[in-house]
């Protein structure tokens, strides 16, 4: 089991084991996670933009201001 030792500082260094497994490198970000029964759990706070491809629906189709306002026009008239 990987092993670190907090510094005068409160600094630390995270064992190379862990950060080949988490696929950290120099400059990422990790965050600590408090868990309820107290343990606490390291995960990187950095992700990749090619992770995020696919996370959002497809933008609507484009509105002019025109349409807009005809839009805002008709539903108005229905009140």
């Amino acid at each position: 089991m990987p092993v670190s030792t907090i510094t005068s500082k409160g600094q630390t260094t995270i064992p190379g084991e862990i950060r080949r497994h988490l696929k950290l490198k120099t400059g990422d970000r990790v965050e600590f996670i408090v868990e309820r029964d107290g343990k606490v759990v390291l995960v990187p706070a950095t992700v990749d933009v090619r992770e995020l491809k696919g996370l959002l629906a497809p933008a609507p189709r484009r509105v002019s201001l025109d349409e807009m306002e005809v839009a805002i026009r008709k539903r108005a008239g229905r009140r």
